[in-house]
C-alpha cells in the first residue's frame, strides 16, 4: 500500500511542476535595472490590484518576460479571451480563494493533522477549481487557450466528496461524520435538556424564598449558576464558584444540575476527542493528495493572474498586435499605460505615438529641445515590448506589428552611483561596455541622452564610435539625443533614421508628435529667450560659438518651421478641399432634384394643354349638335376624337417615356462630366505651353572652391573630390555631398 501511495504522490509532483513552473526556460534576457528604467514595476503594481487573492498579487509582481513565441502568444490569447468575458452571456465564474500554503506544509509532516478551517479552504479551493474547469470545457468554443490550460489539470472529485461527507454546507462537523460522534451528539443534547431543566426548577424555587439577587442567574466558567445573595449562601444547595467584587453576590451552581453539568463536560470532552480522530483520519486520507490540492491553487492563481490582466487591458484599452516572425516592430498610436492611467485620472489628453523599425531602418535618433517627449517615447517603445512579452495586451492600434527579442538593454536617466564611487559618465561607460559585449541582432536598445556627461567634442566621437558598433551588429535601437555628430551619422548610414519631436514654431510649445526622416533643433537659444533670458546675453552666448555651428542648428530650426507651416497648410488644404468635395455633392443633388421637378412640370403642363385643346374640340361638337340635332354625326364626330387620342397613346408608354427621361438625364451628366474633362486638359496645354526659364550654366567644382548646397545657406570649403561626390568642410564638421547638389561662390 505504501509504495502505491509513494507512486502516486511521485506522479503527481511531476505534474505540479509542469504546472507551477513555465513550459520552457527560455527567459529573455533582461536585469532588474532595465525593468525599473522602463518602469515595469510600477505597471504590476497597477496590474496587482486588480487581483482578487494576495498569492495572485504576488505572482503578478514576479511576472518577467519571456521570448518563446509559443508560450507568449498562449498566454496572451488567455487574456484576450478573458477580456473578450467581460460583458457577455458566458462570463467567466468567480476564482476567489484562501491560500492553503501552510496546510500544504502540515501534510508534508508526517502524523500531522489538519484544522477545521483547513479543510473548508481545501473544499472551496475543489469546488472552485471543478467549476471553472467545467466551465472552460463547455464553452470551449469561445474560450479556446484557457480551455487549453484546463486541460492541465487532471480533477478528481473523490478529494471534496470525502470532505463534504465530514463536514455541513456551514464547515461545521456533521453529526453523522461516525457513528460514535452520532450517539455522542444524542446523549449531549438530552444531557443539556437535563440541565436547563433542573436548572429552572431551581431557580423558580429560589426566586420565591426570595435568596437571589436582582440578575437572578449568571454564567461562570462556561455554566448558568445562580446569583444568591451573601446572608442565604448556606440556605441553597449547591457549589460555589464565585462572588462578585463587593462580594454581595455568591455565584452558586444549583446541587440539582451538577451530576448533569459533569456528564455534559466528559461529553463535550469525549466529542473533542472524536473530532480529532476525524480530523486525523480525512487528514490522511488527502494527505497522498497533496500535489494535486496544490495543482489546483496553482491554477487559480493562473486565473487570478489572468483576469487581472484582463482587467487592466480594459483599463488602458489594451488589444494584441499581431506578432509576426519577421525583424519589425511598426507601433500605430502607441500610449505610454502609465501616462495614459495618469492623464485618464485628471482627466488630460494623452498623445499617442506612431514608430516604426525594420530592416530598412534599425536605429532611430531622436532629437530635438527637452520636454517635448524623446524620453517618453523611448520609454513607450521598451515599455510595450516588456508588456508584451509577459502576457500583456498592449494599449496601440490593432494593425500594429510587433516581433520578439532576446535581449532589451537600456540606458536611461542619470544613474550616478554614489555607492559604487562612480560619476554619471563612468556609469555610462560600464553601461556602454556591457552594450558592448551583449548586443547582437536579436537584441532592442534604447539610450536616453546618449553621450552626455562629458566634453561634448570627445563624448560625441566616442558616442558616434559606439553607435556604428550597434549599427554593424544590426541591432534595432533607439536613442536620443542633442549631438550634431550623430544627427549627421544617421543621416548618412543606409539603415538608420533621424527623428525630431514636433514643436510649435510661433509658441515653441511641444506638439508632443514624432516625426521620422529628419533631425530637430534644439531650440537652444530661443527657448531661452521665451523664458526671459535677456536678449544681450543670448547674443553674447552665441559670440562664443563657432558660427558654422549656429547656421547649422538654425537651419534645422528654420527647416522645422518651414515644415510646421506646411502640416499646417496641408491640413488646411485637405479640409477645404473635403468641404468643397461635399459642397459639390450637395450642388449635384440639388441639380438633379430640380431637373426632377422641372420634367414634371413640363409633363404637367402638356397634360394641361392636351385636355384644354380635348375640351376645346368637345365644345366645338357640342356646339354643332346643338345647331342641327344630328345624333348620328355627333357619334360620328366623338368616336373619331376618341380614336385620335388612343392612336396617339400608342405612341409611347408610360414606363417607357420614364427610361427615355432617365436616358436623356444621364447623357446630361456624361456630357457635363466631359466639358470639365476638355476643360482640365485645356489649363494643363496653357501651363505647357509657358516657357521654362532658362537652365543655369554648371560650372565644374575643383578642391578648395567655396560651396553650398542649392537648397541650403551654409557655406563650406570642398576638401576632396571622389567621382561625383564631394567631401565638403563647414569649419565645425564635414559631410559627403553630390556635387549636383551644390554650387559654387564668388
Amino acid at each position: 500500500m505504501c509504495s502505491k501511495i509513494t507512486s502516486f504522490v511521485n506522479y503527481w509532483k511531476v505534474i505540479i511542476e509542469n504546472i507551477t513552473t513555465p513550459l520552457f526556460t527560455s527567459m529573455i534576457k533582461i536585469d532588474s535595472k532595465t525593468l525599473e528604467d522602463l518602469e515595469f514595476p510600477a505597471v504590476l503594481q497597477q496590474v496587482s490590484d486588480f487581483c482578487i487573492t494576495d498569492p495572485g498579487k504576488q505572482r503578478v509582481l514576479s511576472i518577467k518576460p519571456f521570448e518563446d513565441k509559443e508560450y507568449i502568444q498562449s498566454a496572451l490569447q488567455q487574456v484576450k479571451e478573458y477580456t473578450a468575458s467581460f460583458g457577455s452571456d458566458a462570463p467567466v465564474p468567480n476564482h476567489g480563494f484562501e491560500p492553503i500554503f501552510k496546510e500544504l506544509q502540515l501534510l508534508d509532516i508526517e502524523n500531522s493533522s489538519l484544522d477545521i478551517s483547513g479543510f473548508r479552504k481545501m473544499l472551496t479551493i475543489c469546488q472552485t477549481a471543478q467549476t471553472l474547469l467545467k466551465f472552460f470545457k463547455k464553452f470551449e468554443e469561445f474560450y479556446i487557450h484557457l480551455n487549453q490550460n484546463a486541460d492541465t489539470i487532471d480533477y478528481r472529485a473523490n478529494i471534496a466528496t470525502e470532505i463534504q461527507a465530514i463536514f455541513n454546507k456551514y464547515g461545521e462537523l456533521r453529526d453523522d461524520a461516525s457513528v460514535q460522534l452520532s450517539q455522542i451528539r444524542k446523549r449531549l443534547n438530552v444531557v443539556k435538556g437535563q440541565v436547563n431543566s433542573s436548572f429552572g426548577k431551581a431557580l423558580t424555587r429560589y426566586i420565591g424564598n426570595d435568596y437571589l439577587d436582582e440578575i437572578r442567574e449568571s454564567v461562570v466558567e462556561n455554566r448558568r449558576v445562580l446569583a444568591v445573595k451573601a446572608m442565604y449562601r448556606r440556605k441553597v444547595r449547591g457549589t460555589v464558584l464565585g462572588t462578585s467584587k463587593t462580594g454581595s453576590i455568591v455565584y452558586m451552581e444549583p446541587q440539582e444540575t451538577f451530576e448533569f453539568t459533569t456528564e455534559l463536560s466528559n461529553l463535550v470532552y469525549e466529542e473533542l476527542e472524536e473530532i480529532k480522530r476525524i480530523l486525523k483520519m480525512l487528514t490522511e486520507y488527502v494527505r497522498p493528495y497533496t500535489p494535486l490540492l496544490a495543482a489546483y491553487q496553482d491554477y487559480l492563481i493562473h486565473v487570478d493572474t489572468v483576469s487581472a490582466k484582463a482587467k487592466y487591458a480594459v483599463e488602458i484599452n489594451g488589444v494584441l498586435p499581431l506578432i509576426t516572425t519577421q525583424r519589425r516592430l511598426s507601433l500605430v498610436n502607441a500610449y505610454h499605460p502609465l501616462l495614459y492611467t495618469a492623464n485618464k485620472k485628471r482627466k488630460e489628453k494623452t498623445y499617442p505615438q506612431s514608430i516604426a523599425l525594420n530592416q530598412q531602418g534599425r536605429i532611430i535618433v531622436i532629437s530635438g529641445p527637452n520636454a517635448g517627449g524623446k524620453s517618453i517615447t523611448l520609454k513607450t517603445v521598451g515599455l510595450l515590448q516588456v508588456m508584451l512579452q509577459s502576457g500583456f495586451l498592449v494599449p496601440l492600434q490593432a494593425d500594429s506589428e510587433m516581433c520578439l527579442f532576446d535581449r532589451i538593454l537600456t540606458d536611461i536617466g542619470d544613474n550616478q552611483s554614489i555607492e559604487n564611487h562612480l560619476s554619471t559618465y563612468s556609469y555610462r561607460l560600464k553601461k556602454m561596455n556591457h552594450f558592448l559585449r551583449k548586443c547582437n541582432k536579436n537584441t532592442l536598445f534604447l539610450i536616453d541622452e546618449f553621450g552626455t556627461g562629458s566634453d561634448p567634442e570627445l563624448g560625441g566621437a566616442l558616442a558616434e564610435t559606439f553607435l556604428e558598433v550597434f549599427y554593424e551588429r544590426e541591432a534595432f535601437g533607439i536613442i536620443t539625443t542633442h549631438y550634431a555628430n550623430l544627427k549627421l551619422l544617421a543621416n548618412e548610414l543606409p539603415h538608420a533614421v533621424n527623428a525630431n519631436m514636433l514643436f510649435d514654431s510661433k509658441t515653441l510649445e511641444p506638439l508632443y508628435k514624432l516625426y521620422l526622416g529628419e533631425a530637430g533643433s534644439s531650440f537652444t537659444f530661443e527657448v531661452a529667450q521665451k523664458n526671459g533670458i535677456p536678449y544681450s546675453l543670448i547674443n553674447r552666448s552665441k559670440k562664443k560659438v563657432e558660427g558654422g555651428k549656429i547656421r547649422f542648428d538654425k537651419s534645422i530650426a528654420d527647416l522645422q518651421k518651414e515644415r510646421s507651416k506646411l502640416r499646417k497648410n496641408s491640413e488646411y488644404l485637405e479640409s477645404s478641399a473635403q468641404k468643397a468635395k461635399k459642397k459639390e455633392k450637395e450642388l449635384e443633388a440639388v441639380n438633379v432634384k430640380v431637373k426632377d421637378k422641372l420634367e414634371s412640370y413640363q409633363e404637367l403642363y402638356d397634360s394641361n394643354q392636351k385636355l384644354i385643346a380635348i375640351g376645346k374640340k368637345f365644345d366645338q361638337i357640342s356646339e354643332k349638335y346643338h345647331n342641327n340635332k344630328k345624333k348620328k354625326l355627333l357619334q360620328e364626330e366623338l368616336f373619331k376624337l376618341v380614336m385620335v387620342e388612343n392612336s396617339k397613346r400608342k405612341k409611347i408608354a408610360p414606363k417607357q417615356k420614364k427610361e427615355v427621361t432617365t436616358k436623356q438625364r444621364i447623357t446630361q451628366q456624361e456630357v457635363d462630366i466631359k466639358v470639365e474633362e476638355i476643360r482640365t486638359r485645356k489649363k494643363k496645354e496653357k501651363a505647357a505651353a509657358k516657357k521654362a526659364p532658362p537652365p543655369v550654366a554648371k560650372v565644374t567644382l575643383k578642391v578648395g572652391d567655396r560651396v553650398r548646397m542649392l537648397d541650403g545657406k551654409a557655406i563650406g570649403t570642398i576638401d576632396t573630390i571622389e567621382k561625383k561626390k564631394a567631401i565638403v568642410n563647414y569649419g565645425i564638421f564635414t559631410t559627403n555631398v553630390n556635387l549636383d547638389a551644390l554650387e559654387k561662390v564668388s
